[in-house]
């Protein structure tokens, strides 16, 4: 038997057993950047507490200088301020004076007392600024923006390559802050979807490109100012993107009819034994393998042996199982187009990539598969591998609330299954999940937090919900838990989807909301029932009286779905409204949404 940990065994001797298991049970999982930013955490507390645990930090000199590292964050779905948080650990660790704000809480007018700015801030859609960004973004770029002289920034972005406008989020911040006088103490960083070997490189090389300006400071003191641990540690689970559970699922059912073209599962997945917390807003992650038949696809077109043995991640296993389950098979980017074309030699390809409007074109229509079919060639299996990006999990807006489903979670998932060229195509992870993993198999899945996405703290504040398609997910969550919560706030979905008969997704929870009189209104959009096509954005602007004087009641509005097209039709639906029946202006119409956000009244969760 191993020694069991007792009072005389643990280090320093001033803790019990008991509390000796809990610590070793909370740290359990975390990474290296979670670990320092803790023991700062708990540093800065024995320093507020006049505590002298752990003496070589608490007893240091106050800061020798003034300079404080403001970092912000911009994030739509949390990966920009996770980062940020991990550098700010990074910062306290080295002793650098800190502060860690949200783009949405910083004063723009503030900037011009700003002597070291680092900025982390994402990219959605084509180029757009996240939501909690998009005040400041448009405050630097118009003409009251201060000259910053002094300024010392840097920028990480975050983005998709897949996407036309990669990174345009950072590379604003970037470009406006040097036009205003600041100084890129760094260069910038454009971070794919798997960012984090670079994002770390990044934080380090900012951090060593600091020193010269801030003199020790002792971590105890800065944890104490900044004021950020008590919002992060209660968000820090065991299971992370990087330490998964390996849930079960339970039910995969299609919730439209058999003549809908849409084929739309409703996925439940037991959490079991895992303590795995959740709220309405939040996303869940998962993990998945690439369907076997894209696999052996790849293999027989490339003419590669699946066993043949390749590197991956600083890790040899066979090409068959890098291509299960460790790169991306889907998802078109141009990174693989240009590497592909390097091994290959491929002349189609090279003209091909000279032309980026028809590459964006020919890429948006095709997965990897479809390139490889297209310009076949030889390569070697390790330049195949070398030619792709890592697989990243997906992630599902949770539709359920565990104050009904407890141990559980729900998600609503559009399979994505469809012809082309001849051939097959589905997505990545609803193919997993609605065709290839079977009712009681596995699934590796954590929890992404989405503050941005939140009910009111007060259950009696009237909320709007639009959420065509699978946007509905979030809003069955949100009305689980209004029901749990004896919440007197009334309650408006507007839905939209094909067809009535086919595509109303959970029609009998929500006729059973509406009988039960937790749903005070539901207005639906079903868009081929009629010779006219009719969305939410056209629903929106008939019920316009309605919407706004829920609004002038302190009403939330939240939207959910396609960012592309709907939530932009949306936005402008609603523009259009408080201009009609609030009697504004254009510009005190933008101002009334932009009140609306800043007091978080105004949420989205589009993909």
């Amino acid at each position: 038997m191993s020694e069991q940990p007792n009072q005389q065994s643990i280090p320093g001797a001033v803790l019990n057993e008991q509390q000796w298991n809990a610590i070793t049970q909370a740290i359990a999982g975390l990474s290296k950047e979670q670990l320092t930013w803790v023991s700062g955490y708990i540093a800065g507390m024995a320093a507020s507490q006049g505590g002298a645990a752990l003496a070589p930090v608490t007893a240091a000199a106050a800061p020798a200088n003034s300079n404080v590292l403001t970092i912000l964050y911009g994030s739509q779905t949390g990966n920009a301020k996770h980062l940020a948080q991990a550098f700010q650990a990074k910062a306290e660790a080295a002793g650098y004076n800190s502060k860690l704000v949200s783009m949405a809480d910083f004063k723009p007018r503030s900037l011009k007392s700003e002597t070291h700015l680092a900025v982390f801030v994402s990219t959605h859609g084509e180029g757009d600024a996240p939501d909690d960004a998009i005040e400041l973004h448009e405050f630097l770029g118009g003409k009251k923006a201060p000259k910053v002289p002094n300024l010392k920034y840097a920028v990480l972005s975050l983005g998709d390559s897949s996407y036309e406008f990669f990174c345009q989020t950072g590379k604003d911040f970037d470009s406006r802050l040097a036009s205003l006088g600041g100084t890129a103490v760094i260069s910038r960083a454009d971070c794919d979807v798997d960012y984090e070997a670079q994002a770390e490189s990044w934080s380090d090389s900012l951090i060593e490109a600091l020193k010269s300006d801030f003199d020790s400071v002792p971590a105890a003191s800065v944890a104490a100012q900044t004021g950020t641990a008590a919002q992060t540690l209660g968000a820090t689970s065991t299971y992370t993107k990087k330490a998964p559970f390996k849930a079960t699922l339970l039910e995969s059912l299609k919730i439209t009819g058999r003549d809908s073209v849409k084929d739309i599962r409703h996925i439940e997945i037991s959490l079991e034994d895992s303590g795995i917390t959740y709220k309405p807003g939040d996303a869940l992650g998962v993990w998945f393998k690439n369907a076997p038949s894209l696999v052996e696809a790849f293999l027989t077109e490339l003419s590669l042996d699946g066993n043949e043995k390749v590197t991956v991640a600083d890790s040899e296993i066979s090409l068959h199982d890098a291509l299960s389950g460790k790169l991306e098979l889907t998802l078109s980017y141009p990174n693989f187009i240009k590497a592909y074309q390097a091994a290959t030699g491929s002349e189609s390809l090279a003209t091909l990539i000279e032309d980026k409007a028809t590459l964006r074109t020919y890429m948006a229509e095709r997965q990897l598969i479809d390139i490889v079919r297209d310009h076949p060639g030889k390569l070697s299996a390790q330049e195949l591998v070398e030619a792709m990006r890592p697989l990243t999990p997906r992630l599902y807006s949770i539709a359920s609330s565990q104050a009904e489903v407890e141990d559980e979670v729900h998600l609503t998932v559009a399979h994505v299954d469809y012809d082309a060229f001849g051939h097959r195509h589905q997505g990545g992870a609803s193919g997993h999940l609605c065709e290839y993993l079977e009712e009681g198999g596995e699934v590796e899945v954590f929890v992404e937090s989405n503050d941005n996405f939140r009910l009111p703290d007060d259950p009696n504040t009237p909320v709007i919900m639009v959420g065509p398609g699978t946007g509905i997910a979030p809003f069955r969550a949100f009305m689980q838990e209004r029901d749990a919560q004896e919440a007197e706030g009334k309650n408006w979905l507007f839905f939209g989807n094909p067809h009535f008969t086919q595509d109303f997704l959970y029609q009998v929870e929500w006729q059973g909301y509406v009988k039960d009189g937790l749903l005070d209104k539901i207005t639906l959009a079903f868009s081929r029932d009629q010779k006219e096509k009719v969305y939410v954005q056209h629903r929106l602007k008939e019920h316009g009286k309605d919407v706004f004087e829920w609004l002038e009641q302190g009403a939330h509005f939240y939207v959910c779905g396609d960012a592309m097209h709907m939530a932009k039709d949306v936005e402008n639906a609603l523009l259009e409204l408080i201009q009609t029946h609030g009697n504004k202006s254009e510009e005190e119409a933008k101002a009334y949404v932009v009140a609306l956000r800043k007091a978080k009244r105004y949420q989205k969760d589009v993909y």
